[in-house]
Parts: structure tokens; C-alpha cells; sequence
């Protein structure tokens, strides 16, 4: 419950943040540069003279939007591709987990920075490039699932009674891997926000003035000996959400698990 508040909270803050924020995310000379906490300015300064508490509010936007997107993009193609193969098996099955596994084989930090490469920097092109290196990992568990629940006896009924492959894989077998792939969507979502956030600490992905979280701790690392509130409230935002969203994802493996509630 605290996790669920705190990622509602979030949430609200990134859709509230122009009614919330107490100035524009990118209005130079608002303050004193790297001017410290304050009454006028909660969490101070960067070195524009912006005020940081706006930005964080508004690197909400950016941050949970990538991490969604990126989430999206494994989930959709992943899942995808795990069912096909799991679904046809054979050669299809055969080929198709030794592919996973090869591009398991790569860290995922090095495939997006691979990705990114031929890409080109940019906040979007960096959130393909964790989606894409999320795939594997979501067709991975997918295609274990599956390879499960083609064996049952329900499938087998719904082929002697004439129905279609898209029937079984939509009427059967998505619902009862709906379950498992809202348990792993909640966890990777994390993931995906702190590697995102990785990717622009990097340069790689969001580029300034853009307020994205990782950019913002890349801003401020210049200055953490003389100015660490630069870095320490986007590093806290991002340290929060993170953790909230664990937290629900642990929650609700154990929710949509009979056996673990049990």
C-alpha cells in the first residue's frame, strides 16, 4: 500500500506538474545560480539559476513516460514472439529459444548503448533501444509459460472442436498468461525508468535543457562537491519511484499467484 500511494503520487505530480510546479522548468535567473535551499526555492538551484524542485516535478513527465514506453515495447514484441514459437514448436521453437538466447548473451546496458549508436542520441531513440533490449527477457518467460499451457487439456479441446490458432491464442492462452505478464510488466517498469535514467546520466538519451531525471544527475555531477541538491532530489525522485514500483510488483506476484498466497 505505501508503494501504490507513493507511484499515485508520482503519477499525479507528472500529470499535475504545470498546475503544481511553482515556476517554468527551463526560466533562467529565477534564482541565484546553485543558490541553496530556501523558502522560494524548496529544493534550490541548478546552475541556470532554474528552479529544481519544477524540474523534478516536470522530469516526472519524462522519466515515467520512457519508462512506459519502453515497458510497452518489450511487453508487445516480446510476448509476441514467445507465444509464436511456443505456440508452433518444432523447428520454429527450436530456432526461436536459441535466438533468445543469443541475445541474451549481451548485457542489456551494452545492446542499447549498440542500439543507440545506430540510432542516434535522442530521449525517444534511447527508450526504443531499452525496449529493444528488454524483448529478449519478456519472450524468454513468455515462451516458458506458454510451453505450459499448450500441454493442458483445454487447448487440446479447443482443437478438436475446430478452433482457429488466433482463437486459442487470444481466448485461451492470453488470459491465463495475463497474470504473469502484469507481474513481470510491474517489475520491469523499474527497471526500465532507472535504465532509461542510465542512458541520459551517460548522454545518451535525454539531452538538455530537457528535465529527464538521469540528465538532470548528469547536469549536477559537476557541482555535487559545491551544489549536491542538484543531484541528491532528482536522485531521490528517482530512487522513489523505482522502489514504489518494486514494491507493487512484489505485491502483486504474490496478489496473482495462488500458490505463493496460499
Amino acid at each position: 500500500m505505501a508503494g501504490a500511494c507513493v507511484l499515485i503520487a508520482v503519477l499525479a505530480l507528472a500529470a499535475l506538474a504545470p498546475l503544481l510546479a511553482p515556476y517554468d522548468w527551463n526560466a533562467t535567473s529565477q534564482c541565484r545560480r546553485l543558490a541553496p535551499m530556501s523558502e522560494s526555492h524548496w529544493f534550490g538551484c541548478d546552475l541556470f539559476g532554474r528552479d529544481i524542485l519544477s524540474r523534478v516535478m516536470y522530469g516526472a513527465r519524462f522519466s515515467l513516460a520512457m519508462g512506459i514506453s519502453t515497458v510497452a515495447i518489450s511487453l508487445i514484441f516480446g510476448a509476441l514472439f514467445g507465444i509464436t514459437i511456443a505456440y508452433r514448436g518444432g523447428r520454429a521453437d527450436t530456432v526461436g529459444a536459441r535466438l533468445i538466447d543469443a541475445m541474451l548473451c549481451f548485457p542489456p546496458i551494452i545492446l542499447a548503448i549498440l542500439i543507440v549508436a545506430v540510432l542516434g542520441v535522442g530521449l525517444w531513440n534511447a527508450a526504443l533501444a531499452v525496449g529493444m533490449s528488454g524483448i529478449p527477457r519478456f519472450a524468454r518467460i513468455t515462451r516458458a509459460a506458454t510451453l505450459s499451457l499448450v500441454a493442458r487439456d483445454f487447448v487440446e479441446a479447443a482443437r478438436s472442436v475446430g478452433s482457429s490458432h488466433t482463437r486459442i491464442v487470444l481466448r485461451h492462452l492470453l488470459p491465463n498468461l495475463a497474470p504473469i505478464l502484469i507481474v513481470i510488466t510491474t517489475l520491469d517498469l523499474g527497471s526500465a525508468v532507472l535504465f532509461t535514467a542510465t542512458l541520459s546520466f551517460l548522454g545518451l538519451g535525454a539531452q538538455p535543457p530537457t528535465p529527464e531525471w538521469g540528465a538532470m544527475l548528469n547536469a549536477g555531477r559537476e557541482y555535487v562537491r559545491y551544489a549536491p541538491w542538484t543531484m541528491v532530489f532528482p536522485g531521490l525522485a528517482l530512487f522513489v519511484t523505482v522502489m514504489a514500483v518494486n514494491l507493487v510488483g512484489d505485491r502483486l506476484s504474490v496478489v496473482l499467484d495462488p500458490r505463493q498466497r496460499s
